[in-house]
Order: structure tokens, then C-alpha cells, then sequence
């Protein structure tokens, strides 16, 4: 597939708590055919620890 399905972008970034429904929100995305872009970014609010990870869709030529 040359573009993301239901109509997804290129490039995503996810965010939220680190938890287990993040992990699966990225695990999501990598199993539609998104590539990890770098590794993630981590603060913490005071509260939670969040992190935010970039995904891309893999171009082939």
C-alpha cells in the first residue's frame, strides 16, 4: 500500500500517558504499515509521565 489507510496522514505524532493504551495506540499504528521516526520524547506534568511519538509512512519508490 503507497498511502496510509482510511484516509490517515503521512505523518503522525501520538501523545498521551505512558500506558499500557498508549503502547497500544503506537502498536496500532505500526501494524497498519507506520514506521517509528526517531525515538520517543518524555516530560513529566507533574503528575504522569507523557510521551509523544512520531510515526511515518514508509514511501517506496
Amino acid at each position: 500500500m503507497s498511502t496510509p489507510p482510511d484516509g490517515l496522514p503521512v505523518y503522525r505524532v501520538l501523545t498521551g500517558p505512558d500506558d499500557a493504551t498508549f503502547c497500544h495506540r503506537v502498536s496500532e499504528a505500526i501494524g497498519l504499515g507506520y514506521a517509528l521516526y526517531e525515538g520517543p520524547a518524555v516530560t513529566f506534568n507533574g503528575e504522569n509521565v507523557i510521551v509523544a511519538q512520531a510515526l511515518i509512512w514508509p514511501t517506496r519508490p
